[in-house]
């Protein structure tokens, strides 16, 4: 599964993927995170949607 990711999602080469230390595979997998929806952009999705009193 992570290698799939690394390769796919990242673009990596398999010789690329078995080079990275444990530190550089933690930095990409928090670079390649999704970030949470802020407060203001959830209100803003749901005015923009219907979403109720926001």
């Amino acid at each position: 599964m992570m290698f799939a990711f690394a390769v796919l999602r990242l673009g990596l080469s398999p010789a690329d993927f078995w080079t990275l230390s444990a530190a550089e595979w933690r930095a990409l997998l928090d670079a390649a995170a999704p970030q949470a929806m802020t407060r203001d952009a959830l209100s803003a999705l749901m005015k923009t949607h219907g979403g109720g009193d926001a």
